[in-house]
């Protein structure tokens, strides 16, 4: 009796230390970490949330972001001084889209902003709007001098080759509201439906929007371009899908999902060494070398307080490529290879 009862304690425990490591088993794992980053982590002087950047030179260039945020750096983005616009006081701009071709820039901003300058942003002239134009600007993209392409929150598509004075429509019906809206290099569009239930494509020379069904029944969180120009989609779930066949907007790879229960993906970016990059939220960055099949997690972006939601890679005339990732309340990665 004295033996059983010194052994029932003992079974108790070895049979909790079983069912734990059984249960651990059922658990997806955290994925490994990278030894090195090739990030380093930057706060910016704002609790705004930077949306996008873009530069003139290797040296020069712009940020900008919400709460009519603009800052500017002319060290290739080690540091950032904050710049003003001349915005009337009591309108709290969202600046979402900037972009240039040497000294030719153009930011688009919400609600009904667009402004320009030709003179590396030394000034800026505002445009008049007015309610010429569907939706809210959304992005835009200078295409030379005087000229740019505007896509705004309606799907909507308008070029301009006199600074803006004039607008011309592009596409005939508006696609209607939208999440997410990208521009490729050679000019064609891909966006997300509001709700995330469909993607649509404009090719150049199209003037309406063709629609297309998710590739499976989780919601679509945002959507791009590939280095080769063909598509990747970022799904509910924290899922990661790449087109399967060469300029077939239907046919998609099994879904790559690197941690299951993780927190969604907001963004997808391959570097100038072939690498992609996923970000989310609460500083999720992961990184995969061999083509989406292993991942691993980045040590710099994993300390971040914050939600990561662009990565941009850009690369100017001299040829030197350059990498951030924006993060939410002033928070930035820069790209050090």
């Amino acid at each position: 009796m004295t033996m059983k009862r010194l052994l029932a304690p003992i079974l108790n425990i070895l049979l909790v230390i079983t069912v734990a490591f059984g249960l651990g088993g059922c658990v997806s794992t955290r994925l490994p970490s990278e030894v090195a980053s090739p990030w380093l982590a930057m706060t910016l002087d704002t609790e705004a949330n930077p949306l996008d950047l873009s530069f003139l030179d290797d040296e020069h260039g712009f940020l900008v972001g919400t709460n009519r945020l603009i800052l500017e750096t002319n060290d290739s983005g080690a540091t950032w001084q904050k710049r003003n616009l001349d915005l009337p006081s009591e309108e709290n701009f969202r600046l979402i889209s900037i972009d240039f071709q040497g000294d030719e820039g153009w930011i688009a901003g919400q609600p009904s902003l667009v402004m320009h300058t030709t003179d590396a942003g030394l000034n800026w002239t505002r445009l008049g709007l007015g309610n010429k134009l569907p939706g809210d600007p959304y992005l835009v993209t200078t295409l030379g001098s005087n000229s740019a392409e505007l896509a705004t929150t309606a799907g909507a598509v308008y070029a301009t080759t006199d600074g803006g004075e004039t607008w011309e429509g592009k596409v005939i019906d508006a696609e209607g509201g939208i999440r997410d809206l990208r521009r490729s290099s050679t000019g064609s569009y891909v966006s997300v439906s509001s709700l995330g239930n469909f993607f649509s494509t404009l090719d150049p020379g199209e003037d309406v929007w063709q629609p297309h069904q998710r590739a499976s029944s989780k919601r679509v969180q945002s959507l791009g371009y590939q280095p080769n120009g063909e598509l990747w989609m970022l799904s509910r779930g924290a899922e990661i899908r790449l087109n399967d066949q060469p300029g077939d907007t239907e046919s998609w790879q099994k879904p790559i999902i690197p941690i299951t229960n993780g927190y969604n993906y907001l963004d997808l970016a391959w570097d100038p060494q072939g690498g992609i990059w996923a970000a989310g939220g609460n500083g999720t960055l992961l990184v995969s070398n061999d083509g989406g099949d292993s991942w691993k997690v980045d040590p710099v972006g994993d300390e971040q307080p914050t939600n990561l939601i662009r990565i941009i890679f850009s690369q100017t005339t001299e040829n030197k490529p350059k990498g951030f990732v924006l993060g939410e309340r002033g928070h930035l990665l820069r790209w050090i290879g």
